[in-house]
């Protein structure tokens, strides 16, 4: 835990000076699902009004229950950062955190590919990601096409200095919405989500065989397969991991399915479906048949997660890409 945390000190506050969050009050616990204060963006800071939930001008306790205040609302991980820099300010009945510094991207900008934007506000982007594209690259030295080469361009050309942050990836040839945090607030609170499994991926598959509709679950561990480096396989020494299964249209060599998943292993869907019988389509590292498609038959087609700060529940759609709906058509599942 930060130094901050770890040491007490007492500290004059006065109207429009620095904000000392060193102690007493401000807890470390999770800050994703608490109702926000009303806010607005002033170019790098966040100008915050507590409102009726903290009067500013008394001046009994007043720096211990603004902490209190500040613990509930942020974490105080971030809250020891900004305080180190001189980043907390108080003015009034407003405080103030620098929350949107200028960042430097992280990756080469790549202008020759802008990414397909689906959602964006001051805290979050979420981009489609195109078959054949990597979400970031794997070392200094790999030189392919990634997404987040797309997104640094698309900051640059939008006059955002943004570092580009992803929250989730998909696999090269997958398809679908991809989650990146514009701050360092942000990046913190949907992590928390992440690891609390509360960011929602739908995805649709093509795959090999008629599907049972009594498939709804498949909860097998996954690890790695010792004898592939790429592959992964289930083992009774892997991972949990769980896929929730619907199939939508079932043809005589192949059916369409939604799935859901509870947990985020790597290839997981391609995993599950491979282990019951059912490689997807044009998946050849897991046993599907080429022809039909050159990558495997995957898009996400929906992401859910909540607003870092609004707390709303934010739903974004992808639209089914050519290439997947011709297969579906070829197969004779979508008319």
């Amino acid at each position: 835990m930060d130094d901050f945390l770890q040491h007490k000190r007492s500290t004059a506050d006065h109207s429009g000076g620095m904000i000392d969050p060193l102690t007493s009050g401000a807890a470390d616990h999770p800050v994703s699902a608490v109702a926000r204060p009303e806010a607005s963006r002033n170019g790098e800071w966040l100008d915050v009004t507590p409102g009726t939930e903290l009067d500013l001008q008394q001046t009994e306790q007043r720096h211990r229950r603004m902490m209190e205040w500040l613990g509930h609302h942020f974490p105080v991980k971030l809250l020891g950062r900004l305080h180190s820099r001189g980043e907390i300010k108080v003015d009034g009945d407003m405080i103030t955190l620098r929350l949107f510094p200028d960042s430097e991207y992280g990756f080469t900008p790549d202008h020759h590919h802008l990414p397909d934007v689906l959602f964006e506000d001051d805290y979050v982007l979420v981009v489609h990601k195109p078959a054949g594209v990597a979400v970031h690259p794997s070392d200094a030295q790999d030189q392919r096409r990634t997404l987040a080469g797309a997104v640094a361009a698309y900051f640059e050309h939008s006059h955002q200095h943004c570092a580009v942050r992803h929250v989730h990836r998909l696999d090269d040839d997958t398809t679908g919405p991809v989650l990146y945090a514009k701050n360092e607030f942000a990046l913190m609170l949907l992590d928390e989500q992440m690891r609390d499994k509360d960011i929602g991926r739908r995805y649709v598959a093509l795959v090999q065989g008629k599907v049972d509709r009594r498939l709804r679950v498949i909860d097998e561990p996954i690890g790695k397969d010792r004898h592939h480096k790429q592959r992964r396989r289930v083992s009774p020494g892997g991972q949990s991991a769980v896929t929730h299964v619907e199939l939508i249209h079932a043809a005589s060599s192949a059916s369409l399915v939604r799935l859901t998943l509870e947990t985020g292993r790597t290839h997981q869907i391609r995993v599950h479906m491979s282990d019951a019988g059912h490689p997807l389509v044009g998946d050849t590292l897991y046993g599907g048949k080429p022809g039909i498609l050159s990558r495997q038959a995957l898009h996400g087609e929906q992401l859910e997660f909540v607003h870092p700060w609004t707390g709303e529940t934010i739903v974004v759609q992808d639209r089914w890409p050519d290439d997947f709906k011709q297969a579906a058509q070829k197969l004779g599942l979508l008319s």
